[in-house]
């Protein structure tokens, strides 16, 4: 074959779904196309493009996004090839992944989450792929390796394997320096519900990252965000669910005695106390054995106001920021049968109820 000679016709084109417009050099050996064709097809003016090692585009156009990502997933997760001679393996119920184990975080996993400040695919030029650190490969071009020897457990967003958005979080701000980007990705996360800050702050701490001046200064951010939106949270469902009024936002002390503690809402009548599990995260390095210290005397010291306050007879409930978001009726059916359950129980000890 001459080198001016056209390469043979091949059944491979452009369709509608982006899994056979981008394919592994395994999965177009599986589909009959020679390793001579793909490289005719691939030079420059052909209608084909290897974006990436044993990747190939079979259009000449600029890729788009979902094309992008699925050339960094191929590359990164290097599927076998299967399936009948002719057709290019399709995932099934009972095959591997196509992708392996590898998954999109960080920047072009928020994005794919739906986060506004995260810069969409088609334009970024990087996309982190998450893959386990035993593989052999290399950071190539746009795509930018991020090795971990827990991969999380991923999830399907439009078809494509997602790193849970605390991880891409954490992924993406190791790569950012700029305290005001974190902020904006950490605001996103909790007003739009992506997740909850004790698991962002995990997630953080996991990686190392929390002794970085800009990224403690956006955790107070979103810890705060996180809390005021808690509390919105908890003021609706009182008033939704036609729970009596409570003083908001209370200090309980004994008269003349010790400091009981605070708590978010007080029912004086009923003596019944919610308590929002917002205080708990710990932002400081787990290698550090004096943070960690300080850390576990926090979750005594918190956890012994609560059981003082049993004692007294004051019925304390915890609410978590995750169940007032995702099952605040239920949570309202918890505080109802608390304040009934009241006229059952002993009196409780009288205790002074001052402002926080």
């Amino acid at each position: 074959m001459s080198q001016n000679t056209p390469p043979s016709p091949c059944h491979l084109r452009i369709t509608g779904d982006v899994r056979q417009r981008v394919l592994s050099a395994a999965q177009l050996r599986a589909g009959g196309v020679s390793a001579a064709e793909v490289a005719a097809r691939c030079r420059t003016g052909g209608p084909w493009q290897q974006p990436l090692p044993g990747v190939y585009v079979l259009h000449p156009g600029p890729p788009t996004g979902e094309e992008r990502l699925r050339s960094a997933l191929l590359y990164a997760g290097r599927p076998p090839a299967s399936g009948r001679r002719g057709v290019p393996a399709q995932p099934g119920p009972d095959t591997e992944p196509e992708y392996g184990e590898a998954m999109v975080t960080g920047l072009a996993a928020l994005a794919l989450h739906g986060f506004a400040a995260a810069p969409p695919p088609a334009s970024s030029d990087r996309i982190d792929v998450l893959v386990p650190r035993i593989r052999r490969l290399r950071s190539v071009r746009y795509v930018h390796l991020v090795r971990t020897s827990e991969p999380p457990r991923p999830e399907q967003v439009h078809g494509l394997p997602v790193a849970p958005v605390e991880r891409a979080l954490a992924d993406a701000v190791a790569g950012l320096g700029d305290a005001s980007a974190v902020c904006r990705l950490f605001t996103e996360a909790v007003r739009g519900g992506h997740c909850e800050p004790a698991a962002v702050v995990g997630e953080l701490s996991r990686a190392g990252l929390l002794g970085r001046p800009h990224v403690v200064t956006a955790v107070d951010s979103l810890l705060a965000e996180g809390r005021a939106l808690t509390e919105g949270r908890l003021y609706d469902m009182v008033r939704t669910y036609g729970l009596p009024e409570p003083l908001w936002n209370v200090d309980l002390r004994l008269p003349g005695g010790p400091h009981l503690g605070g708590v978010d809402a007080y029912w004086l009548e009923e003596a019944v106390a919610v308590v929002l599990d917002t205080r708990a995260p710990r932002h400081s390095r787990p290698d550090d054995a004096r943070h960690q210290e300080d850390h576990d005397a926090q979750w005594s010291a918190y956890a012994a106001e609560r059981e003082h306050l049993e004692r007294l007879g004051i019925t304390v409930v915890h609410l978590s920021p995750k169940k007032l978001r995702d099952a605040r009726e239920q949570q309202a059916v918890v505080v109802r049968t608390a304040l009934m359950a009241a006229a059952d129980r002993e009196p409780a000890a009288y205790v002074m109820i001052l402002p926080r």
